[in-house]
């Protein structure tokens, strides 16, 4: 997978009467796609201390193509349909790597 990595951030603003199942779904998507796509490096979702509404979510690709792919599979389509409901803002933010490391 030879490109530039894809790095994301997303701010999302979910309806807090619909938050856990809103967490229930991205848990479920953010699963199947790091278990089924190469090109799906990483997804790290978390919500902000004081307003658990309130999710950010660091997604990492390949590449341009795998983030393209990434959108057209089943398990991100089932939770965009989903959750379409539960989103009252989102904005994709995209962000330069600085340093990213962990341990496998």
């Amino acid at each position: 997978m030879a490109g530039k990595l894809i790095v994301r951030m997303a701010e999302l603003t979910i309806d807090p009467d619909q938050l856990g199942s809103y967490r229930a779904l991205l848990a479920e998507e953010i699963e199947a796609s790091v278990t089924l796509e190469a090109g799906v490096l990483s997804l790290n979702a978390v919500s902000l201390k004081d307003s658990p509404h309130q999710i950010r979510i660091l997604e990492v690709y390949a590449d341009q193509q795998a983030y393209e792919a990434h959108l057209q599979t089943p398990h991100f389509l089932r939770y965009k349909n989903e959750t379409a409901g539960m989103v009252t803002s989102l904005a994709l933010i995209d962000v330069e790597p600085i340093m990213m490391r962990g341990k496998p």
